[in-house]
């Protein structure tokens, strides 16, 4: 069996009580304009690396027919209770080969900076491309070496009576590598239980995506600054692309 990114699972009480929901409903406008706006009405997509599923309860509220993937399994099960309208598959974005049924797809919040390598990335591309009907979108957003340099350092702790995150980021310029040390306390039936977990990512540069996007068949690929092209404030060095599967004539 395929591998998974089954390291989230331990992660996802957290990502569904803090972060899942606020990044959807302040992202949304940048999806609607660049993604949504283009796709007709009761369009198919695939929300890649859905996460806990709350961008799926959005779009399917908008009248949209959505599928989710993930490769968490305690992700996939927040998810379902975020959005029970929702199909949700448990697989990995590296690893997957759906039906070309798709005119949208998209994965949010620099998700596949968790893809490690390039050669790893194009193939996520090259699923994803198999996915669309001919025309159909992908929308997806990365940190970038920017953000990495100026997000990616410190640390910083959420408190509440039940739990506690804390974070330390630091990123390794020289090997592209980002990572996040995090230790989770959680209060459970009495008892504190600690988790520690390390999640990394890998900045690619603007030409190396569109090197592999292109590779699988891509066209029309577009890249914009969030801030600066988007006006998104909070968002420094993290860029969104849109390419197109191409239309056979």
């Amino acid at each position: 069996m395929a591998a998974r990114y089954s390291d989230y699972d331990e992660l996802a009480w957290f990502y569904n009580r803090y972060w899942g929901a606020s990044f959807a409903d302040r992202f949304l406008s940048v999806i609607e304009k660049l993604l949504l706006s283009h796709l007709p009405p009761q369009a198919r997509i695939l929300d890649l690396c859905c996460g806990t599923g709350h961008l799926a309860h959005i779009l399917t509220a908008q009248g949209f027919q959505v599928m989710g993937l993930d490769g968490s399994e305690a992700m996939l099960a927040f998810a379902r209770a975020n959005a029970p309208g929702v199909e949700f598959i448990l697989a990995d974005a590296r690893h997957f080969a759906p039906p070309a049924t798709y005119h949208g797809a998209l994965s949010t919040y620099d998700s596949l900076n968790h893809v490690m390598t390039l050669k790893e990335l194009a193939q996520v591309f090259r699923n994803v491309h198999a996915a669309l009907v001919e025309g159909g979108r992908f929308f997806f957003d990365l940190n970038m070496e920017e953000g990495y340099q100026a997000r990616w350092r410190g640390s910083y702790v959420l408190v509440e009576e039940d739990n506690v995150c804390a974070v330390r980021a630091r990123y390794a310029s020289d090997e592209k590598i980002g990572r996040n040390d995090i230790t989770m306390f959680r209060l459970e039936e009495g008892s504190w239980r600690r988790t520690d977990l390390t999640l990394l990512q890998r900045c690619y540069s603007e030409t190396e995506v569109r090197s592999a996007l292109a590779e699988v068949g891509f066209q029309e690929i577009s890249a914009y600054d969030v801030e600066k092209d988007l006006g998104v404030s909070g968002h420094v060095g993290r860029t969104c692309f849109l390419a197109r599967r191409e239309i056979h004539h």
